[in-house]
């Protein structure tokens, strides 16, 4: 038999039912089950044939599934994958005589070419997912399995209404952990890789009675973008890697926790503001403007551990990733006893390791970062991990000492920086006005737009969620209702509720003139402004309809006020109901403020910099890979800018070839993790009560 298998010729993809009948009774490490196929002419010239024939077969009784094999349907050039109709649990002669008829009826266009595949159906899966044998994201060299254990089914998989995930790097098979079966999937796809001579495979697969794996459908996998690194350059990334992870998670005497982790979206969030894979110019510059020092003055400022000197933004050969650790340690409070903070850090990360799926929600869901009404509720899950009530206790009140200053209506720290940002423009309009060389113009927007821009919007952006954590506590402890929470957010003022006024308000000229430096991208210097681009953003030709009107009006009734002022009063928070609402109100619409502020300078930088770039023969797309750090080394430095700037471009272009070929997960917490790993579920994150759940349509473009 082996000897047989090696002796028969490549196969190549055909129709479905083509590619199954090329892999019958081939493969050492699964199986295709057998079948039965007819033509939709063959059909339509004789069915009873067809039928007799599938009668003759040892499975040909049922249950059955009948199955589209179109012309094309998973062809070399073309998938046509979920267009054409199945039907499963089919049983005697009548109802396959309807199952087929309605699979042919799928056909549009009909062609007498047209294939439907017979076979027997599964019974009683153990699992049943979707491999591929490459990233189909990026082409990287990874084995990815999308899975699911009992009953499911691929297409409930394909269909993105259940399954998991897991990701291997294809040269370590041996790190695959999790499911059994999942070593036997990453062995089939290296057998059908070595068959048809590509890693570009898309395999349906199933595990059936007495773990049976069987291969239920094999196509090309199609828009797959060409990996432009080595396998050996890709290996050595990822034990690099590896290397730094081991690092950095080592202990270090001004660091609490014994333990580190990295991920994309906790604290300042990389995944959402540059992106999963961003350029080296937005990667650079967001590390410049917030995550090298920024963010660490900002905590150290409001009451927090004092992490100076400690970067929050790891990068991982272009993917950025929060050191945990380091942010958990800022979310401490000053004058904590250093044992009690220690152990805290400590329960954080474990909390998270046990929840990742509140990877992206840690403040709200794993730190104890303010005081609020509902804190002494919320601090059960400390006793509950064997923190005293001392412990707790000492928390309560550093937490209840930092947040007074924070939320004060009148002397609250948000003020300072409200008013601090508020000085970036006329500063930024000075350098702009001020005759210096674009290099200098440059360096001194950077630095401006971290003195008076993000470190206030730090602040304010501390303010904010304090604020809403507020919110969410009023209503845990009754005194106020969800709908009452929208209520409020729905009367505030922002920059985006603001903007769709203006736009019914100004004209054209006057709109741009206020809201042209935005960009969808913000740090994205190939991301057009609002001025650059507006048809491609407004139409400004389309009757308008209905001017929206301004924030929603909200006052609570006199008894509520009080109710919540006695709430503040019984939980040691000196403030007024009246004073706290305020509060919340100027600290989320100061956010919003904040960032529209900063942002105008950001966007201006990153417009200087195409044009020193093209000053030197480099268009914006060359921009996109330079490293920002240049900027200082250009203006402190008597360099050739052209000379400099290519040698930025070139490496910065080399690196992000790299990026885009690398995947991790979004949680890291070991060395072998960029190995192999899951990607944990996930749960959405609501801005309102409201919910919306419905069927996708799909679009037919025709040109």
């Amino acid at each position: 038999m082996e000897g047989d298998r090696q002796n028969l010729p490549p196969p190549s993809f055909g129709t479905k039912a083509e590619t199954l009948a090329a892999l019958f009774g081939r493969l050492k490490h699964a199986e295709v089950l057998p079948q039965a196929v007819v033509t939709v002419g063959e059909w339509r010239a004789g069915p009873d044939a067809f039928l007799e024939a599938l009668r003759r077969e040892e499975w040909g009784a049922g249950p059955l599934i009948v199955r589209s094999s179109a012309l094309g349907e998973d062809g070399a050039e073309v998938s046509l994958a979920g267009r054409y109709l199945t039907v499963p649990d089919v049983a005697g002669d009548a109802s396959s005589r309807k199952a087929i008829g309605d699979v042919i009826a799928s056909y549009v266009p009909a062609n007498d070419g047209h294939q439907v595949l017979v076979q027997p159906m599964l019974q009683e899966t153990v699992a049943s997912g979707v491999a591929f044998g490459c990233d189909p994201n990026t082409g990287g060299p990874y084995l990815v399995v999308e899975y699911e254990t009992g009953p499911a089914g691929p297409a409930a998989i394909t269909a993105g209404t259940t399954g998991r995930s897991q990701i291997y790097f294809r040269h370590r098979a041996a790190a695959i952990a999790g499911e059994r079966f999942l070593h036997r999937v990453a062995a089939m796809m290296d057998e059908l890789r070595e068959l048809f001579g590509t890693d570009r495979l898309d395999v349906e697969f199933a595990i059936g009675r007495a773990d049976r794996l069987l291969v239920l459908q094999v196509r090309p996998l199609h828009g797959v973008a060409e990996m432009r690194v080595g396998i050996e350059e890709h290996a050595r990334a990822v034990t690099d890697i590896a290397d730094k992870i081991t690092s950095m998670a080592r202990p270090h005497p001004h660091l609490l926790g014994e333990k580190g982790v990295f991920g994309i979206m906790p604290d300042w969030n990389p995944a959402e503001i540059i992106g999963v894979r961003p350029r080296p110019l937005a990667l650079s510059m967001y590390r410049e403007l917030v995550t090298d020092s920024i963010w660490a003055y900002q905590r150290d400022n409001y009451g927090y551990r004092n992490l100076r000197s400690f970067p929050l933004l790891l990068d991982f050969h272009g993917l950025p990733y929060i050191d945990v650790r380091v942010s958990f340690n800022s979310f401490v409070p000053k004058g904590i006893d250093e044992e009690l903070a220690g152990r805290l850090v400590d329960y954080y990360i474990e909390r998270l390791l046990a929840a990742p799926e509140l990877h992206d929600k840690v403040e709200f869901e794993v730190i104890f970062s303010c005081h609020t009404p509902d804190l002494h509720e919320r601090l059960a899950a400390l006793r509950a991990h064997g923190f005293s009530d001392s412990d707790c206790a000492e928390l309560g009140s550093a937490l209840r000492a930092l947040s007074g200053p924070i939320i004060d209506a009148k002397q609250g720290l948000w003020r300072r920086d409200l008013a601090r940002v508020g000085m970036l423009d006329d500063r930024h309009n000075e350098i702009l006005e001020s005759g210096l060389a674009r290099i200098s113009q440059v360096y001194w927007l950077i630095e401006e737009c971290k003195r008076y821009g993000t470190l206030p919007f730090a602040g304010l952006a501390r303010a904010a969620f304090i604020a809403v954590q507020m919110l969410r506590s009023l209503v845990a402890v009754g005194a106020m209702s969800s709908a009452e929470m929208d209520a409020f957010m729905g009367s505030l003022d922002t920059v985006s509720s603001k903007m769709k006024r203006d736009f019914f308000e100004l004209d054209r000229a006057d709109f741009l003139e206020r809201y042209g430096h935005l960009r969808p991208g913000t740090y994205d210097i190939l991301s057009p402004r609002y001025d650059e681009l507006p048809d491609l953003y407004f139409d400004w030709r389309a009757d308008k309809g209905a001017r929206p009107g301004g924030p929603e009006s909200f006052a609570l009734a006199p008894e509520r006020m009080a109710e919540i002022g006695a709430v503040l009063s019984r939980h040691g928070i000196d403030q007024t109901a009246a004073g706290l609402f305020d509060f919340m109100r100027a600290a989320i619409e100061g956010r919003e403020q904040a960032k529209f502020i900063f942002t105008k300078v950001l966007s201006r930088t990153l417009t200087l910099i195409r044009e020193l770039g093209a000053e030197h023969g480099f268009d914006a797309e060359d921009c996109s890979f330079i490293d920002v750090a240049i900027v200082r080394e250009l203006y402190t430095g008597s360099f050739d800018a052209a000379a400099v700037l290519r040698r930025s471009i070139e490496a910065g272009r080399r690196r992000y070839e790299l990026t885009q070929s690398l995947a991790l997960p979004p949680l890291i917490s070991d060395p072998a993790d960029p190995w192999a790993f899951h990607i944990p579920p996930s749960e959405p994150n609501f801005i309102t009560q409201g919910r919306v759940s419905a069927p996708v349509l799909t679009i037919e473009m025709v040109t």
